[in-house]
């Protein structure tokens, strides 16, 4: 079994935004002892959220921006990140970003837009976080899939998002593979409707009944729902689960 160092910092993407799953994992992971690393397009917000981070949670973290669709920035925001904070242990690829657009009326623009942020991103992070995890020989990396990716579509967001969130899920199991004999685990979380503006702007009383008409529990996610399933995946005891897709959905999608 592999033991983590006891100082450990998770790396979490797309952290700032205040209604989203990434600021949830954030704190959630700080409030259980993580060191945190806080990457997002806008370098002073991250900054700002991990100075927060670090006073109310006593520990360490560091705040660094980046293009996540821009390879070169995600491995200087990463290479800053390290040089602040101790061990990298983890990484949760949180930061995507919605679309909506039809497809007969999609261009190639959003079609690029979307790939390129929510697939090709997960890679840039994750090839930069994998190098000092095989170094160390120490991993846990999750990344943030969707039913959308399995049921092809039917939520807020269309074909293209589909499509990347799909592309999440192949990449998950082939770094699995691959980063395994490193002690690296990779997964994938793979949530339902989420109370988040990712799903078009916070959700009417209305709109959550109405989705919840799809599940077999009786409400609509919940950001922290998703925190508490991302803290179990990078923690010391889930060495033995890698290459899987969790669904925290509330039965939506069963297989």
């Amino acid at each position: 079994m592999t033991v983590f160092p006891a100082e450990r910092t998770v790396i979490v993407t797309g952290a700032v935004s205040e209604r989203g799953i990434g600021r949830a994992t954030a704190d959630y992971l700080a409030e259980r002892g993580w060191n945190i690393g806080v990457i997002d397009l806008d370098d002073a917000a991250s900054k700002d959220l991990a100075r927060e981070l670090a006073e109310k949670h006593g520990v360490k973290a560091h705040g660094a921006g980046a293009n996540i669709g821009d390879e070169a920035s995600v491995r200087a925001a990463i290479d800053e990140i390290e040089a602040e904070l101790p061990q990298l242990v983890a990484l949760a690829n949180v930061a995507g970003v919605s679309s909506p657009v039809p497809y007969l009326e999609l261009d190639s623009a959003e079609w690029d837009r979307v790939v390129n942020i929510n697939m090709n991103g997960v890679h840039y992070a994750t090839r930069r976080a994998a190098e000092s995890m095989a170094r160390n020989r120490v991993g846990r990396i999750v990344n943030i899939s969707s039913v959308s990716a399995q049921r092809g579509g039917g939520t807020f967001s269309k074909t293209p998002y589909s499509v990347a969130k799909a592309g999440v899920i192949g990449l998950t199991r082939a770094t699995a593979r691959e980063l395994g004999e490193y002690d690296i685990t990779v997964n994938a979380i793979s949530p339902g409707p989420i109370d988040t503006d990712i799903m078009g702007g916070t959700l009417s009383e209305e709109r959550k009944d109405e989705l919840v008409k799809d599940l077999v529990v009786n409400r609509v996610g919940t950001t922290r729902d998703i925190a508490a399933a991302i803290s179990f995946l990078i923690g010391e005891d889930a060495g033995y689960i890698s290459g899987q897709t969790l669904n925290v959905d509330g039965g939506l999608y069963m297989h």
